[in-house]
């Protein structure tokens, strides 16, 4: 079994990339954090893998981090969710962002993630509360009720979500936008990162 690749970045798409190691190159199925995070081709990278053997078929699925890669494992247990599934729920959230909303029973913000429905969202913070052990990421006070600062930075995220625009990219204009002016209204933060977004 592939656990672990060291070698370097041959081809990527977003999902997939192609990492090759002393000429042989390994295709992984990769969430979008890793996508984004990986680097650029002919970036050397190592990255955790989870070999998935069926028997059609053997897949390979590749993460930057090991919190990531034990989450997917956690994932596909639930029955019903299968890899795909877990790499999409991966590409949603950010790994803390995921224990987080599980360990809150935050089925609304699981059920934003394409392709999750409220049972499955259901299923999974019920399944997998138990099952984060080593891995929960303590809830303070404050993430669990959110700064203002924090749900402004979530609600803009989630309104330009809304309006098509990536994830990923979401929250990188959101971040520049309010380190500039972090206490601005936000009707006025979301004419501002929309302005960033557009150039």
């Amino acid at each position: 079994m592939i656990a672990f690749l060291r070698g370097r970045v041959l081809d990527k798409q977003p999902n997939r990339i192609i990492v090759d190691v002393q000429g042989v190159g390994y295709e992984l199925h990769v969430p979008l954090s890793t996508y984004y995070d990986i680097g650029d081709e002919g970036a050397d990278v190592a990255v955790r893998v989870y070999t998935h053997v069926r028997e059609d078929a053997l897949q390979l699925y590749g993460f930057l981090t090991d919190l990531e890669r034990q989450l997917f494992e956690r994932l596909i247990s639930i029955s019903g969710i299968g890899p795909k599934l877990a790499i999409s729920v991966l590409s949603g959230l950010d790994s803390r962002e995921l224990v987080m909303a599980v360990q809150r029973g935050d089925v609304a913000r699981l059920v934003s993630i394409p392709g999750i429905g409220k049972k499955t969202a259901e299923r999974i913070v019920l399944e997998l509360r138990d099952r984060l052990g080593q891995l929960a990421v303590p809830v303070t006070a404050t993430t669990a009720a959110g700064t203002p600062a924090d749900r402004l930075r979530g609600d803009l995220v989630s309104a330009l979500q809304n309006l098509g625009y990536h994830r990923a990219h979401a929250e990188k204009a959101v971040e520049s936008t309010l380190s500039a002016s972090p206490h601005t209204a936000f009707e006025d933060a979301l004419r501002q990162v929309l302005r960033e977004l557009m150039r």
